[in-house]
């Protein structure tokens, strides 16, 4: 199944010039916790709700009068729509990401493909299961016996 029969297209983007109070309004108002830095129609950066929480509020940036560009992740990780969905998988799985953007073969953003797109929409459980693990760890790895305390 090619990624563009799974992904979530036309994805809400920002710019690199808005700042980062508008970003998570538009987070907040979309439900979503990524979304594509565009300059125009080509893809600059990516913001997650990690980078705004861990950038900008944890380093006591006024979100209001903070650019994304600031805090915007450069380095982006991203696949075609016409590839099929192991190579997301793969490539979630190796660099540990839950989202990825999804360009044609200009470099134009043409959606966002998610861990849950492949969950729900490849019926593949086990390859979801797999790469959800390798980037969270298996559960039993999370599991701590409880003491009963007397």
């Amino acid at each position: 199944m090619n990624i563009n029969e799974i992904m979530t297209p036309h994805p809400q983007t920002i710019g690199p010039d808005d700042p980062v109070s508008a970003a998570a309004e538009k987070m907040k108002e979309f439900n979503v916790g990524i979304l594509p830095v565009c300059n125009g129609d080509r893809l600059v950066g990516v913001l997650t709700d990690r980078d705004i929480a861990v950038r900008a509020v944890a380093n006591g940036l006024d979100p209001d009068q903070t650019l994304v560009r600031t805090v915007m992740s450069r380095l982006i990780m991203y696949c075609f729509a016409d590839q099929d969905e192991t190579v997301a998988a793969s490539m979630m799985e190796t660099n540990r990401i839950r989202r990825l953007p999804v360009l044609d073969h200009e470099e134009r953003l043409v959606g966002v493909v998610s861990l849950g797109d492949l969950a729900a929409r490849t019926h593949q459980e086990r390859l979801a299961i797999r790469v959800l693990e390798h980037i969270a760890g298996k559960p039993e790895e999370f599991m701590v016996p409880l003491t009963h305390r007397s």
